[in-house]
């Protein structure tokens, strides 16, 4: 079975054979947009009798889906990756691709694209819709299937939380002659953009917001390649005029400010209710230092589409930039919550094995792919709930945790008390309500109580002493006990009421002069992480005061005020459950990074090493990114890559800041292992990619000639180098900016 394997490339093998296309078939009615990627059907034989065939199967994208033709010739090129036998005397059987079938999802028709190929024999193409009947492919349909797999390649090319096993990625685009086919495809196509869907955070899909406007977008603006987008979308404009907010973002991307504003101007006398034009204006004042103008127009974007997230995140965004935090977060409050549906997948089959060809000129640099050690974690980091969130509610978390990073937490918790009702105010007018019920009813009873019936019919009431005398026994005691001393006794024992289980939780706030005494006391780190003047040498069990939902201390509950004097709602609304939710995500996260920032403090102090595990380092890396805590997050990650744990995502996120801060060294030794790991799980693309942008994003300013250098001077061996300079050549090849200096 060995020499049944290919030698290259990954594959599953069936059980039983033919079941992967069964199991494709049986559910693509759940295939909700894009679809998932290609799948690559074969059958293996050694043309023996009493030799079973063997099926297996592998997941693609990036091939040219646009005939029958060239997905045939993808599976032929297949039969070239068996492995040889060992010698002319071997015995064991030799494998051939006795038959293939390739399965390319339709996401504007909704169908299955199939191609049949016998060797030797022929090809035969169809379609399968949703119900498993066979239909002819028509020229529009293999239209449609070419672009369907060129933006799954390109949207699916390098996310992080898209991971399948035996995932083959190709450049979906390998030359110029390509391209010019990509824009022509996209033009033809472009009014039916809306039916392949829309990122997660988009309600509605539109005709600018989409699946295919965004896989234009990435593509084209990833290199800063804006004139090919700013083309297409000049001649769509012609026909929708909502596209102008896309070709004024092509031109701002390029540069050209005036003209930009000119296409803005025009267009909003047309489209004046377009959300997504008045998102790129608002964006175009903001880099000019103009938010207050911005904020208008991101208020005018909320009223043109208020059932969209994306123009509630763009006013909470400019209110926290104009500090009016207590605006912001009800603006938060606000945003429309959408239930995530992640990337169509296909359903898991059982196989027999699982075939993934190491390759040893990569691997070498890297460190051996198995379980150990520095795979294993404290059951308190891998508890953390803010890494599951996912489509709108991490957009909303990021945003809470902007808040937090720049008004710190305590100050979080008194604007939201500021802004929300807290449970423990609704619990003191409730219970003034009802105290003031009890009362009238009493005295509706008294009154019904002093009233006599007498034999002829005639009603008359008691004497007026003896009514004084009720009125004393009654109302007035149910007045008094509505008094401040009964509200005073209430304040202060209402909470030792509320049951622990209660599903929503108390918040408490500490007073400054609280914080204050803590601070000076213990000089241990504040909640956001930010060390305080006068740290002593030993730091003990840092505390981040945990989000309960009263937002009164014990001063005031002992406060002889009345309840009406001490809470209104008036000003104040109801925080949604999910933002409430949210505040304890957040809690977490901040209770976990001050302990660990204070055990850093107390180490360092004591002159000891602080160890970790390779993947604990990687969570606090992460966890720091999400705080906004860049330098500590960049040090967790250089300690995590000092490890033995196998993972890309700290050489990737060291990538990406490194790239940021322009240190060429740095980041082409981060490119180095980040290429590497992604060629050894079969990403073999170029661009669109993390390693890719970072490289174009340097050869703006370098040019690629002083990268191409230092790859030179460190001496890699062929096979990595290679890998590292088709990044400089797809940049050649398409004349990205840098590329010819």
């Amino acid at each position: 079975m060995t020499d049944a394997a290919f030698k290259d490339i990954p594959e599953l093998f069936e059980v039983d054979v033919g079941e992967a296309l069964t199991a494709r078939t049986e559910c693509l009615a759940t295939f909700r947009e894009l679809g998932p990627p290609d799948l690559c059907h074969v059958v293996k034989s050694t043309g023996r009798t009493g030799q079973r065939d063997l099926g297996s199967f592998h997941y693609v994208s990036g091939v040219d889906a646009s005939s029958s033709a060239s997905l045939a010739a993808y599976i032929n090129s297949l039969t070239y990756s068996l492995e040889d036998s060992l010698a002319w005397f071997s015995k064991g059987p030799t494998w051939k691709v006795r038959n293939g079938c390739y399965c390319c999802f339709n996401a504007f028709s909704r169908v299955d694209v199939r191609v049949d190929v016998k060797i030797p024999g022929g090809v035969n193409a169809y379609v399968v819709d949703l119900r498993g009947e066979r239909h002819e492919a028509t020229p529009e349909i293999w239209q449609e299937t070419y672009m369907s797999a060129l933006l799954r390649a390109v949207l699916y090319s390098d996310d992080p939380s898209y991971w399948i096993d035996a995932y083959r990625k190709l450049d979906p685009i390998t030359s110029s002659e390509g391209e010019v086919r990509f824009l022509q495809v996209a033009e033809a196509l472009f009014m039916k953009g809306w039916q392949v869907g829309s990122d997660p955070e988009i309600q509605v899909a539109t005709v600018v917001s989409n699946h295919l406007t965004a896989g234009i977008l990435k593509y084209f603006g990833g290199c800063g390649r804006w004139q090919q987008a700013a083309n297409l979308f000049e001649k769509l404009s012609a026909r929708e005029p909502e596209v102008a907010s896309l070709l004024a973002r092509s031109y701002l991307g390029m540069n050209e400010e005036v003209k930009a504003v000119q296409i803005m101007s025009n267009a909003i006398k047309h489209t004046p209710r377009s959300y997504t034009l008045l998102h790129v204006q608002s964006d175009f004042l903001r880099s000019k230092g103009k938010a207050d103008w911005a904020l208008k127009l991101a208020k005018e974007a909320v009223n043109c589409a208020p059932s969209e997230f994306v123009t509630w995140e763009k006013l909470t965004e400019l209110y926290i930039e104009m500090k009016d935090y207590e605006s912001a977060l009800l603006t938060l409050n606000s945003c429309p919550m959408f239930t995530y549906n992640g990337r169509d997948a296909h359903r898991l089959i059982p196989t027999s094995r699982v075939h993934l060809p190491l390759k040893r000129q990569i691997s070498d640099i890297l460190p051996e792919r198995q379980k150990l050690e520095d795979d294993e974690a404290d059951p308190a980091l891998l508890r953390l709930p803010a890494p599951g969130l996912r489509g709108t509610w991490a957009r909303a978390y990021a945003l809470l945790t902007r808040l937090v990073s720049e008004i710190g937490w305590d100050e979080l918790l008194k604007t939201r008390s500021a802004v929300f009702v807290m449970e423990e105010e609704y619990r003191m007018q409730k219970f003034q309500a009802d105290v003031q019920n009890t009362a009238l009813k009493q005295q509706m009873r008294q009154e019904a109580a002093s009233t006599v019936i007498h034999e002829d019919g005639t009603i008359s009431r008691l004497s007026e002493s003896a009514t004084l005398t009720a009125d004393d026994d009654a109302s007035i005691k149910g007045v008094r006990g509505s008094g401040g001393s009964k509200a005073s006794e209430l304040d202060g024992n209402v909470e030792e009421a509320v049951s622990p289980s209660d599903s929503i939780p108390i918040i408490r706030v500490s007073t400054e002069s609280d914080i204050e005494r803590e601070l000076a006391e213990s000089g241990r780190t504040t909640p956001n992480g930010k060390d305080t003047d006068g740290a002593t040498s030993v730091i003990t069990s840092p505390i981040v005061e945990r989000p309960l939902t009263a937002a009164a201390n014990e001063k005031a509950e002992s406060s002889p005020t009345t309840p009406q004097e001490a809470f209104s709602f008036t000003n104040k609304r109801l925080c949604e459950r999910w933002l409430d939710n949210l505040f304890m995500v957040l809690y977490e996260d901040l209770r976990v990074w001050t302990i660990f920032r204070a055990e850093v403090a107390h180490f360092k102090t004591q002159h000891v090493a602080y160890r970790k595990t390779g993947m604990e380092w990687e969570i606090l890396g992460d966890l720091g990114v999400r705080l906004h805590h860049k330098e500590e997050a960049k040090e967790a990650y250089q300690r995590c890559i000092e490890t033995s744990r196998y993972s890309q995502k700290p050489w990737a996120k060291l990538l990406e800041m490194y790239a940021e801060e322009g240190d060429i060294t740095r980041t082409v030794q981060a490119a180095i292992r980040a290429a590497a790991y992604q060629h050894a799980d079969f990403t073999e693309l170029t661009y669109p990619t993390l390693i890719s942008r970072c490289f174009f994003k340097l050869g703006e300013i370098h040019g690629h000639a002083k990268i191409s250098f230092t790859l030179l001077s460190m001496g890699l061996s062929e096979p990595i180098l290679k890998i590292m300079d088709s990044y400089l050549q797809y940049g050649k090849s398409f004349k990205v900016e840098g590329y010819d200096f």
